[in-house]
């Protein structure tokens, strides 16, 4: 990321501009989906407890949802629609901890991670849904509540903003277990909802995998496995480095990091998750190649 930093530091900005590449790309969609014989893709009416509308009664509406006040005032039949929670409440589950605040390209990957998540936050607000935001590594997590619309996503950049300037003020201490976190995550939405992770999974502590397999029974968990290129590509041999608390020691590289991170990604699959990598270098405008994967579709 260019601009505020150079890389340590989140852009609000540039995480506001990104709306811009989100809702372009998701209009091409819309129109080539336009292009082909049958309805074009709208937003998805549901079964969900919030009420999204209360319209008049058409042929093969569900009688049960029939609004009685509005019926009876307005001389015709009318029905509530429901907001399908399933597909319209997202929550954006940031990583910042300490393992996450470095990076030998562009950025930290800490800072690509809040790229990722803005994205994917930009494209639920685009689509109609409702985005939350979970981010941890600061002294306390912040956790900011299901809002829709452009206002509720300058919030959550704003919630990044701010955790992530904790977590780099932050003095150095061991990092809590990520399962935690996700069980928050997943407590804090309604059932059927998306849980989107954005993290390198470094140190995610013990009970992580069961935090995983125990998320996926509940909501939609997709998982963005953040990785620096350094990682990927070291050569094979030592390498010196010193912790934060001062202490030095030889990191043994003896296979290439990639593997292993394909090998984690097909075990988070093997959990119920959705993972796909994501290579730090990459500018956000080209991560959404990736986030459509992540997604499923082709965005």
């Amino acid at each position: 990321m260019i601009g505020e930093g150079a890389g340590t530091a989140i852009d609000i900005k540039a995480l506001l501009g990104l709306r811009h590449v989100v809702h372009n790309l998701q209009s091409a969609r819309v129109h080539r989906t336009a292009a082909l014989p049958g309805p074009i893709v709208t937003k998805r009416r549901g079964r969900g407890m919030e009420v999204d509308e209360v319209r008049a009664w058409t042929h093969g509406d569900d009688v049960r949802h029939i609004d009685r006040n509005t019926t009876a005032r307005t001389g015709r039949p009318h029905v509530r629609t429901f907001r399908d929670e399933r597909e319209q409440t997202t929550l954006l589950l940031a990583d910042f901890r300490a393992s996450m605040l470095f990076g030998t390209r562009r950025a930290f990957r800490s800072v690509v991670a809040a790229e990722i998540l803005a994205l994917a936050g930009w494209r639920a607000a685009v689509l109609g849904g409702r985005v939350a935001l979970l981010a941890i590594g600061g002294s306390e997590p912040l956790l900011l509540k299901p809002a829709a619309g452009d206002r509720a996503m300058t919030r959550i950049i704003g919630g990044l903003h701010r955790a992530h300037g904790e977590a780099i003020a932050a003095p150095f201490m061991a990092e809590a277990p990520l399962a935690e976190a996700l069980e928050m995550a997943a407590r804090a939405l309604p059932r059927g909802g998306t849980i989107v992770l954005a993290s390198g999974l470094d140190s995610a502590g013990i009970g992580f995998d069961d935090a995983v397999r125990a998320a996926t029974h509940r909501v939609d968990l997709r998982i963005a496995l953040v990785s620096d290129a350094f990682e990927r590509t070291a050569p094979r041999g030592a390498y010196p480095f010193i912790t934060p608390e001062g202490k030095r020691g030889l990191h043994i590289v003896t296979h290439p990091r990639a593997e292993a991170g394909e090998a984690r990604i097909a075990a988070l699959r093997r959990l119920g998750a959705h993972a796909v990598r994501f290579d730090a270098e990459l500018m956000p405008e080209r991560q959404m190649a990736m986030l459509g994967r992540l997604h499923g579709d082709d965005a």
